[in-house]
């Protein structure tokens, strides 16, 4: 991943997530209480809105090991807090940690695969 990040476009899910932080120089840990099923709220820091999502991980991304310079954390478990999506403020590469395909709401992330799809075809 660290090979593409900056040449192609790139949205990580679930695990893709955590891979993602890695490769920007970020840590992971263990939850004790891994997200599961789908009934997870989380919080688009972005927009404000609260969805309802399909989650299956026993891990995240440690905050504090991102760099805030480089990095907007977008998403937030509201369960507790944990890191549930991330953005890097230049070049064209976002992920969630929760599965926005799996969403119990018709439409409540499409706008994640709407925005991967832009910078796709803008060739970013």
């Amino acid at each position: 991943m660290k090979q593409i990040i900056g040449n192609k476009p790139i949205f990580g899910i679930c695990l893709g997530h955590q891979l993602l932080a890695l490769a920007l120089g970020g840590d992971t840990y263990k939850l004790k209480f891994g997200h599961r099923g789908s009934n997870q709220p989380v919080k688009n820091l972005v927009t404000g809105r609260v969805h309802i999502t399909s989650q299956n991980h026993g891990y995240a991304v440690r905050e504090d090991s991102l760099n805030t310079a480089e990095i907007n954390i977008t998403h937030r478990a509201v369960n507790d807090g944990t890191v549930e999506g991330m953005r890097h403020k230049v070049l064209p590469v976002f992920s969630v940690q929760y599965h926005p395909e799996a969403a119990p709401g018709p439409d409540d992330n499409v706008y994640l695969f709407d925005e991967f799809m832009t910078m796709m075809n803008k060739g970013e």
